[in-house]
């Protein structure tokens, strides 16, 4: 009896638990595989080929007995839940970066979220990242040892001739001894462990952008892959505690930023005012603490809704300074920005104008995106009003600024508004709510009975049982009939909303008792899943019967 439990996850990626045969594997990890599934190398037809086409895969094909289950893009699903799922040939769509997108789009859909997945022949320290970012866990040695047998030194960045060996680059036991077969094995078992932290530590894809860099293929892969939105979306956390580094070409394709700026048009409920002013992102974050911003407000004294234009996210308002990735976010800062990048945020300015008309906009910006703005306005239509005169923060551009703002009419930027709309997808009247508290203890009250209380990690809202009443529907995870001692396990829910994430507040609701907590998995792998924490529950309360 086989079985898989994902422990940690970052996208696709997961730490997990394989147990097969009374022996229990950590993964991700590279094993010698004859061991942990004896019977596969008497096994016949399950070598075919990923292109073959539907002719073939039905007359040829078979997922085998035992473990693992062979699988194929085009074949009729046989995994079930705790079982290993055996991709064949997948070494050969390394090369090929529009179907591997597309082929492990079509194996996601029809292997269950909580089975083991191993690539045979795939793994080396240079392909390593970009398999467990695709969600692939076991692997094994052969194709080190294969390199190995062709005289190539195998690193992270490529592949190397052997001679390389005696340069000093690597110092492990294998170089030390002169030993290639000894050194390629343990380089992959070294980057599978550095793979490991960065799944622990939620920032495995900005390894990934890193380690694509040294081969085309996989940089292919990685745009293809984030092509295909609906597919890295729903494995993603809506929010992280982690700072995001936005500092390649690829960072802006990030299911994550389409995400963001998908909810500020989409959900999000601004301030009621008709006045906008756009103003520039600062390095600190969340942006109100910086000195700059500091000015801004100051200048603006609640006469318009403050946006602040950045890259990569586009648009960030000021009530969602705090939500990741808005306040979680690094990149490098050049002063330029590309056509690329221009093109890419102006849109996100444009369609948001479009949705959320004002009657006047100020632009208090300057260089690359005061030029993002201009592109947004004219493709709106709107007339643009720029206040800097040189650097936003002159006291020539805060006095223009302030003297376009006089006369209008004083609002309080409504973050409990703001939020609860992009977190939830809901509108709430806030008349009478109250925001208490500073820094790591802040709540939403309406005299004295709390609401929410606000994560300072990541600026979600945490709904209290009475705050979950002014959230009419959605975030709903439906469970059978028991009052949770703990927990909430996959094999209890019954039904959950399609939107829920990883990381989203939820409302756990069954016939003897509701729950507040956190998401642990999103909505897909909830449903399909037979194992796994997939909520964590903070509070219970029974229903009288």
């Amino acid at each position: 009896m086989s079985r898989y439990e994902a422990q940690k996850r970052d996208g696709l990626a997961r730490i997990g638990i394989y147990e097969e045969g009374g022996t229990t594997v950590s993964l991700p990890a590279a094993l010698d595989t004859g061991a942990l599934f004896p019977s596969l190398r008497e096994r016949a037809f399950s070598n075919v080929p990923l292109s073959a086409d539907p002719a073939f895969v039905r007359d040829y094909f078979s997922p085998g007995e035992g473990q693992p289950v062979a699988v194929h893009p085009i074949a009729p699903p046989a995994v079930k839940s705790g079982d290993c799922a055996l991709v064949a040939n997948w070494h050969t769509a390394l090369k090929n970066p529009r179907n591997y997108a597309t082929w492990l789009a079509a194996l996601k859909e029809s292997v269950p979220p909580d089975a083991a997945w191993y690539a045979p022949g795939a793994a080396l320290p240079s392909t390593a990242c970009l398999l467990a970012y695709s969600g692939f866990d076991l692997f094994d040695y052969r194709a080190v040892d294969l390199a190995s047998a062709q005289r190539i030194f195998c690193l992270p960045e490529g592949g190397f001739p052997a001679s390389i060996m005696a340069t000093g680059v690597c110092g492990c036991e294998g170089c030390r001894d002169g030993d290639l077969i000894r050194h390629n094995r343990l380089a992959l078992d070294r980057e599978l462990a550095l793979i490991r932290h960065y799944i622990e530590a939620g920032r495995l894809r900005e390894l990934m952008e890193s380690r694509c860099r040294t081969d085309a293929a996989q940089v292919g892969i990685l745009r293809f892959l984030d092509r295909n939105y609906a597919l890295m979306e729903r494995s993603l956390p809506v929010v992280r505690a982690v700072p995001m580094l936005a500092a390649t070409a690829e960072s802006q394709n990030r299911a994550e930023i389409r995400r963001f700026a998908d909810r500020v048009i989409e959900r999000f409920v601004p301030t009621r005012t008709d006045v906008a002013v756009l103003l520039p992102c600062s390095a600190r974050k969340p942006y109100s603490l910086s000195r700059s911003h500091r000015l801004f407000m100051n200048t603006v004294d609640r006469r318009a809704h403050e946006l602040i234009v950045t890259s990569p996210l586009g648009l960030v308002p000021r009530e969602l300074e705090r939500v990741y990735p808005a306040g979680h976010y690094d990149v490098p800062v050049t002063g330029y920005w590309d056509r690329e990048e221009c093109a890419f945020i102006a849109d996100i300015l444009a369609r948001y104008f479009a949705a959320h008309p004002y009657r006047r906009v100020i632009a208090h910006l300057e260089g690359g995106a005061l030029t993002v703005a201009e592109m947004a306005a004219e493709a709106c239509g709107i007339e643009l009003e720029v206040t800097c005169h040189g650097h936003p923060t002159t006291p020539g551009s805060l006095r223009a600024l302030a003297a376009a703002l006089e006369g209008e009419r004083r609002v309080q930027t409504d973050m409990v508004r703001g939020t609860v709309s992009w977190q939830f997808a809901t509108d709430i009247s806030t008349k009478g709510l109250q925001v208490r508290g500073r820094s790591m203890q802040m709540a939403v009250l309406r005299g004295k009975q709390q609401l929410f209380s606000i994560d300072a990690g990541t600026g979600l809202l945490r709904p209290t049982f009475e705050g979950w009443g002014l959230i009419p529907e959605g975030y709903r995870v439906g469970i059978d009939a028991f009052v949770p001692q703990g927990d909430v396990l996959a094999p209890g829910i019954t039904a959950c909303d399609p939107r829920i994430r990883e990381g989203d507040e939820v409302l756990v609701e069954g016939p003897l008792a509701v729950a507040t907590g956190r998401a642990m998995m999103g909505a897909d792998e909830m449903l399909r899943s037979k194992r796994g924490v997939a909520v964590r529950v903070r509070k219970v309360k029974k229903l009288e019967g």
